[in-house]
């Protein structure tokens, strides 16, 4: 009979195990676990991801369950103890490291030519209360935050990080790598001149939201050709100039559009970009919420709310397995062609994780080649055969 990958062992073919190994070799990542190696531990924690499990006690029992196929998928057995130790000292750079080369596969196969290049950023909170200890507070919550940035074009997180909760969006936003012909969105908690001007010296636009205590002066009106838009209606756009007592420099040329909701207050952007009409301007910070829509989809569907682990090394280790699973079933979505809600395609995944046979046919029946019956003789009775 002709072998079959599992559905599991297909979603994880883009994980290329000699690029993997050269970096776990070159992270020193088996020092301390080195009869639950690296791969291991990466597939148990996607395969919890993608299963729902959320405890180590659920994880081993049925990842032991199904030791029929480890060996294909080049993983050994799992003990609870064994893992524990695993998230607690195994160095989270190699599953950083591993989400930015899927991140880098999945752009190559949603890029489109001639498409305009959004980056959304922001950062949402993974609370852990009184789940531990060692969480820092910012006033709201205890616990860690995730920041991350989007490509809503390609349904695509190109950067990913952690951080605790007492530490601004800016200071990690500020590390974000910059692209180009980009234009980066962002709320105002990403408000730092001196990054506004490396984003324009890249060649990247931004498109941010004003605080209500920064002062730029008009120094040219705009003619708003469509005022309205998608929501909102247009009020002015003019070419400003920051406006300061301090020290505070921005010596790049800047744009301020002042809109209206539809059924809401005004809102004030700001963009050094002089090129595009301001509803095209106002259109870019409204698809923001994007990014807030893969937020509620990764806490509704991943496992990011219950720990397999109370030390921060778990839960870094845990969140970044969530990122990674999520790249993977949206590449696996790509390239099965199926016409499928993200939601309905990731329960038949979760359903059928060590079925054998084709991505593309997750959402039918198992085929089956049933024998034919035997023709029934009565024993009472002499069978005759003409040749």
């Amino acid at each position: 009979m002709r072998y079959s990958d599992s559905i599991l062992g297909t979603i994880l073919k883009p994980i290329s195990r000699r690029w993997f190994d050269r970096l776990v070799e070159r992270e020193d990542a088996n020092a301390y676990d080195k009869r639950f190696d690296s791969w291991s531990h990466l597939v148990a924690l996607i395969y919890a991801q993608l299963s729902g499990l959320c405890s180590l006690r659920g994880l081993t029992a049925s990842w032991n369950a199904n030791a029929h196929h480890h060996y294909h998928l080049g993983v050994s057995k799992l003990a609870r103890s064994t893992l524990s130790d695993a998230n607690e000292r195994r160095p989270p750079s190699i599953f950083q490291e591993t989400f930015s080369q899927l991140s880098g596969l999945a752009d190559r196969l949603t890029r489109k030519e001639g498409g305009a290049m959004v980056r959304l950023i922001d950062a949402t909170p993974v609370p852990l209360g009184r789940v531990v200890d060692w969480a820092k507070g910012n006033g709201r919550i205890r616990g860690l935050k995730m920041h991350v940035v989007y490509d809503p074009a390609a349904d695509n997180p190109t950067f990913v990080d952690i951080s605790h909760a007492n530490v601004n969006d800016i200071e990690v936003g500020r590390t974000v790598p910059l692209e180009a012909g980009c234009t980066y969105v962002f709320d105002k908690a990403y408000c730092r001149y001196d990054w506004w001007i490396s984003i324009d010296q890249a060649g990247a636009c931004l498109v941010t939201r004003m605080k209500t205590s920064a002062r730029f002066r008009a120094q040219r009106w705009r003619t708003v050709e469509k005022t309205e838009g998608d929501g909102f209606t247009i009020l002015d756009d003019a070419e400003v100039k920051l406006v300061s007592k301090g020290n505070s420099k921005l010596d790049i040329p800047m744009r301020r559009i002042r809109l209206k909701r539809h059924g809401g207050g005004k809102i004030v952007l700001l963009t050094n970009d002089l090129t595009r009409s301001a509803n095209q301007i106002a259109d870019l910070y409204k698809a923001r919420w994007q990014i807030e829509l893969l937020f509620r989809w990764i806490k509704q569907h991943l496992r990011i709310r219950s720990f397999l682990g109370q030390n921060q090394n778990a839960i870094r280790l845990q969140l970044l397995a969530a990122m990674i699973a999520y790249v993977l079933l949206r590449i696996a979505a790509r390239q099965s062609y199926l016409r499928l809600p993200d939601i309905r395609f990731a329960e038949l995944i979760a359903a059928r994780l060590f079925s054998r046979f084709s991505l593309t046919d997750i959402d039918k029946p198992n085929r089956s080649n049933p024998a034919r019956a035997a023709p029934r003789h009565c024993p009472n009775q002499m069978a005759f055969a003409y040749a």
